[in-house]
């Protein structure tokens, strides 16, 4: 059996899973590592511990049983966007890897935004202004950090140390490079006026290539580890986001990729960039004929893991003693109440936003408690707002590109058939799940596939993406949701200014 290998490093760990030319998971590998919070506002990982997680997923795939003895014909490569790692001149990391869900860079976002040169540059680039763009990473670092800025031989994301480490070369693909607001996506080299805004020249940065630009030459000691050749071929493949669309095949005209893990998106395919006035969504590079468009919302799964750690000791204690996950428990109770959570609305900013507000300083609010609001009316609110957020953003997407027909979703949300329900009741929309929920890992395997001459188009994907389940929206449903999401909407503009005090008095406590 011949098999290739799609790794996703992302946000929590890093995934490898072995697939056959049918797009069937052979084996599959996930490895942890933590974030660090030095200070409140900065998110950082360690580049040595994610390299490690990418290398001990490949060698636990390659070693597995359902593997041995098969050809393995490459591996191609899905990565989380927006990290900043400084590399000194003999390829040692100068800082921790900077990851999108870091806000230290707020103030700078803010100055830039606001500019016409910022306008200027997120209409070339496709990257909305925000904290967690390296453009603002790296004028933050400028002037904060100047002695590490100064001695920075390269500025590089996560993909690129990695592929550093393996090959030794500074190489980063179109898509990672468009997340990055300093890379032309029309003329797909690095932006002058962007790296002029920062105070760097091209040469701080790696070499942009096409995401199907394949490599060998695998250094021997992590070939000998990994028990695979040097002749290996690596593609270094695109972004997670970008992907993702790819693995659940939403890439035909109407299709839509929703996407809920710890954050979530969405996103739509198109055979060209599209940028947005108000800069409320991005456009990013697939591949030269592909554009991924859409935004991201930061709040996801990890608003709900949030009210689990913190507000379901019974839960957890119930779940251990039935050894049964506790978010089926806190759906359960959530499913008591109806569509709407009688009156109770969540905005789930419990890390800031991005789409399409793109507002490090928003706050999480729960509005329109009243005497007869239980708990499970505060979780299904929550699951409602989070559902709310994503719809923002696909109001805006659908805005600038078009009538969205149908929803494929992946993450680790559709676990929960009530969450996939109301993202269909909410959008009015049917919403698909494929079979296989690592959409990331296998969208990378697919732009493998075509790299190495296994597939002519990446469109072929849909062979590969058996449909397991189908949610239609319910009409009466939608109409319940809609009255709160007018009020949900409207509370944004209302709390903007007073979200931007309150943070002034956190970060003085």
């Amino acid at each position: 059996m011949k098999y290739i290998i799609g790794v996703d490093i992302g946000t929590t760990s890093t995934k490898s899973i072995a697939f056959d030319l049918d797009g069937n998971v052979i084996s599959k590998q996930n490895i942890l590592y933590p974030i660090y919070n030095p200070e409140p506002s900065w998110s950082e990982q360690s580049p040595v511990e994610m390299l490690n997680a990418v290398v001990e997923s490949i060698k636990g795939v390659v070693s597995d049983n359902n593997t041995k003895g098969n050809e393995l014909l490459g591996i191609s490569f899905s990565s989380a966007m927006h990290s900043v790692i400084a590399m000194d001149k003999d390829g040692k990391p100068l800082t921790d890897c900077i990851i999108w869900a870091d806000t230290r860079s707020k103030d700078y976002a803010d100055k830039i935004k606001t500019s016409i040169e910022g306008h200027e540059i997120y209409m070339r680039t496709g990257t909305p202004i925000h904290p967690m763009s390296p453009l603002c990473k790296l004028c933050w670092l400028r002037d904060n950090m100047p002695d590490i800025f100064n001695k920075t031989y390269k500025f590089i994301s996560i993909k690129e140390y990695v592929f550093f480490k393996f090959f030794g070369e500074y190489i980063v693909d179109h898509s990672i490079a468009s997340a990055t607001g300093l890379f032309d996506i029309y003329d797909l080299k690095w932006n002058k006026t962007a790296l002029d805004l920062v105070g760097i020249t091209e040469d701080k940065l790696s070499i942009p290539v096409s995401t199907t630009y394949s490599i060998k030459g695998l250094n021997k000691e992590y070939a000998t580890y990994m028990n695979i050749s040097i002749d290996t071929p690596f593609v270094v493949g695109a972004s997670d986001g970008c992907l993702a669309n790819l693995g659940a095949n939403a890439i035909k005209k109407g299709d839509a990729a929703v996407t809920i893990g710890t954050s979530g998106a969405i996103r739509i395919i198109s055979d060209k960039a599209k940028n947005d006035e108000s800069e409320r969504i991005f456009s990013y590079i697939l591949s030269e004929e592909h554009y991924v468009l859409g935004g991201p919302v930061n709040n996801g799964g990890i608003v709900f893991r949030w009210f689990r750690d913190n507000f379901s000791p019974l839960e957890l204690e119930a779940a251990k003693k039935l050894n049964i996950d506790t978010y089926e428990i806190m759906t359960d109770e959530a499913a008591k109440v109806a569509p709407g959570s009688d009156g109770l609305i969540f905005l789930p900013y419990l890390l800031g936003e991005r789409a399409p507000h793109w507002d490090a300083y928003s706050k999480g609010v729960y509005f329109g408690i009243n005497i007869k609001h239980k708990r499970e009316h505060f979780l299904r609110a929550l699951l409602e707002g989070v559902i709310y957020g994503v719809y923002s953003v696909g109001k805006a997407l659908q805005e600038t590109t078009g009538e969205i027909d149908t929803i494929y979703a992946t993450g680790g949300f559709v676990r929960s058939e009530l969450w996939v329900q109301m993202l269909a009741d909410v959008f009015n929309k049917k919403v698909v799940i494929a079979e296989s929920y690592e959409s990331s890992c296998l969208g990378a395997a697919v732009l493998g596939m075509k790299s190495l001459g296994i597939i002519n188009k990446v469109e072929e994907v849909e062979k590969l993406v058996p449909i397991s389940k189908t949610f239609e929206p319910d009409a009466k449903n939608h109409k319940a949701y809609m009255k709160n999401f007018a009020v949900y909407e409207r509370l944004y503009g209302k709390l903007k200014d007073e979200f931007y005090n309150i943070s002034l008095i956190q970060e003085e406590n």
